[in-house]
This record gives C-alpha cells, sequence and structure tokens, in this order.
C-alpha cells in the first residue's frame, strides 16, 4: 500500500496546544492523579476523541483515559494499544510553557528568549545535525516543553485521525490509554487491563526517531531510616550522634567516580540519592537503584547497605532501617517471549522511511510494569529531546514519522492475521 501523507500541521498544532497545559506530577501528593491539573487535559483529550467520532471514550475516577478504535477488517486480529503519559516531570517547572516553533532549522545555536543563558547548542545536541530544513519546537527558556510525554500523546491522536480519514487501511480494534503519574512511577498504579481488553501494547515515549525501545532498567527504591542520639548542644560533647551527619557521611561515602548517573552509561547501572530529610535525632535518604538485571540490582543494594554499616561503626549508639521497595523490572524479560511485537515495530519503523533502531532505556516507561502485569509493551520513539529540562526540543517532521509508525503498525497486525 502506498504511503498516506501525514499533515504535520495536525500533529504540530495538537502538541503546541497539549503543553501549555500545567499538568506536572507531584511526589509529594498521595492523590490519585497526584495534582488536579493532569484532569484538565485528560478531559480535553476526551472531548477531542468523542469529537473523531470515538463513542466510548471515558476518563475514569483516577484520571486515565480509555477509548477504543473499532476495526473495520473482518480478520480476527489481535487488539492493540497505543499509549502515553498525561504528566510531566516535576524535576522542572511545566508552568506557562510558552511553545517556539523555530522554522527551517539550519544549523544554528538556538537562544531561548526568556532566559538567553540557556542556549541549545548544536555542539551539546549532536541530534539536531538530524533536523537541517526541520521545524524545531523549543520551549522560551524558563519551563521544560513537555515533548515527554505530550509528544506522543499528540501522535496518537493524530494517528487515530488518519486511520479513521483512510478507511481503506485495514486494521484491528486499536486501544487508546493515556495515563497520569508516570513521571513519580505510578503511572500503571490504578489501570484497568480488563476494561482496556488489550493483548499486546506500545508505548508512545521514546526519543530519537526511528528508535524502538525493548528493554528498560530493572528498580528499586531504598529508604535509609537513621536513628541518632539528640542531646541539647551545649552539653553534646561526646554524647550526640547527629542523624543529620549521618546521613551526609552516607552521601559523601558514594563512589565519586562510578555508580552514578554522572559517570555511567550504557549498560552501566547506578546508586542515586535523591532526597534527604532529617532532624538531630532523625534523618531520612531516600536513593534509586537501577540496573539491567536483578543480580546487579541486588549486589548495588548490598554495596550501598555495606557503605551504611561502615559509616555507623562511627556512631556506636546509632541505628538504621535499610527498606527496599520494588517499583519495575527489566521488560524483556517478557518481551522476549513474543518477539512478533517488536518485530513489527521495526517494520512499521522501516515502512515510515527510517532504518529501526533497537536498543536499551536507560530508565523506564508505563510499558516496563504493564509487561509485566500481563500487557507485554515495548516503547516506540515519539521524538523529543533533553527530556525533563529547560533545553528539551523536538521537530514536527519527527512527529510525522512517529504518526506515520503508528499508522503502519495498525496496518501491518492487519496484513498479517490470514
Amino acid at each position: 500500500m502506498p504511503q498516506i501523507a501525514i499533515d504535520k500541521s495536525a500533529v504540530a498544532n495538537r502538541f503546541l496546544k497539549y503543553v501549555q497545559l500545567d499538568t506536572q506530577s507531584d511526589h509529594h501528593s498521595s492523590n490519585y492523579p497526584s495534582t488536579s491539573n493532569q484532569l484538565s487535559l485528560a478531559r480535553i483529550l476526551v472531548e477531542e476523541l468523542l469529537d473523531l467520532g470515538i463513542t466510548d471514550a471515558q476518563m475514569d475516577n483516577f484520571g486515565y483515559v480509555y477509548a477504543t478504535l473499532p476495526a473495520n477488517s473482518n480478520k480476527s486480529v489481535p487488539v492493540i494499544c497505543f499509549c502515553s503519559h498525561m504528566d510531566t516531570s516535576p524535576d522542572c517547572s511545566g508552568t506557562g510553557v510558552k511553545p517556539i516553533v523555530h522554522e527551517k532549522y539550519h544549523g544554528q545555536d538556538l537562544v531561548l528568549p526568556d532566559d538567553v543563558s540557556q542556549v541549545i547548542r548544536l555542539s551539546e545536541h549532536p541530534d539536531l545535525k538530524n533536523q537541517l530544513g526541520n521545524d524545531v519546537i523549543t520551549a522560551s527558556g524558563t519551563t521544560l516543553l513537555g515533548a515527554d510525554d505530550k509528544a506522543g500523546i499528540a501522535e496518537i491522536m493524530t494517528a487515530i485521525e488518519e486511520l479513521l480519514s483512510h478507511p481503506e487501511i485495514k486494521h484491528g480494534m486499536i486501544k487508546i490509554l493515556f495515563t497520569p503519574d508516570e513521571e513519580i512511577g505510578r503511572g500503571v498504579d490504578k489501570v484497568d487491563l480488563i476494561k482496556l481488553g488489550a493483548d499486546f501494547g506500545y508505548t508512545v515515549d521514546g526519543e530519537t526517531a526511528g528508535t524502538i525501545e525493548d528493554e528498560t532498567f530493572s528498580a528499586d527504591a531504598v529508604r535509609i531510616a537513621i536513628q541518632g542520639v539528640s542531646v541539647h548542644p551545649g552539653f553534646a560533647k561526646g554524647k550526640m550522634q547527629s542523624a543529620v551527619k549521618i546521613a551526609s557521611a552516607i552521601v559523601a561515602a558514594l563512589p565519586e567516580d562510578q555508580l552514578s548517573p554522572e559517570t555511567t552509561s550504557g549498560r552501566e547501572g547506578f546508586i542515586h540519592p535523591v532526597q534527604q530529610a532529617g532532624t538531630v535525632e532523625q534523618a531520612q535518604l531516600d536513593f534509586i537503584i537501577r540496573a539491567f538485571t536483578e543480580e546487579e540490582l541486588l549486589e548495588q543494594e548490598t554495596k550501598l547497605e555495606s557503605l551504611v554499616i561502615d559509616v555507623l561503626k562511627k556512631f556506636p549508639k546509632s541505628r538504621y532501617t535499610f527498606t527496599v521497595t520494588q517499583q519495575y523490572r527489566n521488560m524483556k524479560q517478557v518481551l522476549d517471549k513474543y518477539p512478533q511485537i517488536v518485530e513489527l515495530g521495526k517494520e512499521a519503523i522501516k515502512a515510515a522511511g527510517m532504518e529501526p533502531i533497537c536498543r536499551s532505556i536507560r530508565g523506564g516507561t508505563d510499558g516496563s510494569r504493564l509487561s509485566f502485569m500481563g500487557l507485554p509493551c515495548p516503547n516506540i520513539f515519539a521524538g523529543g529531546h533533553a527530556f525533563h529540562g529547560r533545553q528539551e526540543w523536538i521537530s514536527i517532521q519527527d512527529m510525522q514519522k512517529a504518526v506515520l509508525t503508528l499508522v503502519n503498525l495498525a496496518r501491518l497486525w492487519e496484513e498479517r492475521v490470514v
């Protein structure tokens, strides 16, 4: 079948609209979703899906958006799901995002006007070399952009519109799932897979155009609680053992040249302190631990606890607890059992004019947990770069390629059924 032409204005306009809604999630909130702003985007998406003719589009009590594109084929095609998350990272402000379209990019450094110290330099963002002549979107310098993952949402919405507009493209039933709170690790906590009713899925949450990711880190969280000895500071000599200082000593004892995010790459994991709080009497350290195998994960947790024990030798009257919480596991353990899912993803990318790149994620997606919950789910590129910071960017043309890849996926699953 000849390629359809994807109107770049459709995906671009959706994206530019979505990023202006502040949907940051919040680690400290016990609500679900963690922020009410995410519900504003969910309601808009439901309204837009209904306007497209998707009659069952709905938002549930937890902020998930569910919808179904009915099959237009008589074949018994597996039900596939396209999934993206609505929240943006709490690591950088998402309030008042002002997207800027840099048309026909010609290789220049991009100075962001609301904070001219923020410069997206070609030398520091080598993927910009692939964008010559394309239309690059950035924020204005004081916020993140929100391509992670509003690009994925815009691409899924546009792909659904394209399939509705081209009934000659035969496809099976396609489920749509938009999730809250992915950035804080709660993206599928309340998902109803029976209600979703899909056999396989694809998260649209990746980076460079042409990539499909079938492997993630395995991930745990570690909380270290320190019980120190509090004494009036005027009479503390030889008695006080400050929990704040003990916690600081633990962080200071971490290796400087290995096992940290800033010193690792490729398949190297890390031990990363993300939060510290406390008083003289009690303090708490939160870590995230990452590795591609569970064996390495356990090794790193053992190293961390050994380090804590060594530090506490200097504070014999103080105590600690070491609590490990599983976050997600490497989805490759599941996806290797269903090779067709990834292979058809590669074929869809190739049919969109790109050479597919299969790689591992130094992180996780909703698909990590969905895979272990019974919905095998690799990750397709959305096209964004430099996520979670003020220099985040994406090109409209790469979003077009993502839309075409999703349309191809729908077509290929139908064609492969005899």
